[in-house]
């Protein structure tokens, strides 16, 4: 995980501290969750960019094949 530090305006501080005692569910879990929430609602068109094809005209190993569908998975993961 990355830490990022959230200015919260008071009212909203007291409400997500009654939330987090009244459901046992801490701070930051609600808040990721709410980040969650709206990104998933999200209207803003994705830039899917399509599975890399691997037919480059170059023999690769297995190691690069798995890299270049591992870094396309997170690109994708990143976006939602």
């Amino acid at each position: 995980m990355v830490k990022t530090t959230v200015y919260l305006p008071e009212e909203l501080e007291i409400r997500l501290d009654a939330e987090a005692a009244a459901t046992g569910v801490s701070k930051a879990e609600l808040i990721r969750r709410g980040i969650a929430m709206v990104l998933e609602s999200s209207q803003r068109p994705r830039n899917v960019r399509p599975l890399p094809v691997f037919n480059s005209g170059r023999s690769r190993t297995p190691e690069e094949l798995d890299e270049d569908l591992y870094q396309q998975i997170k690109e994708r993961a990143a976006r939602r």
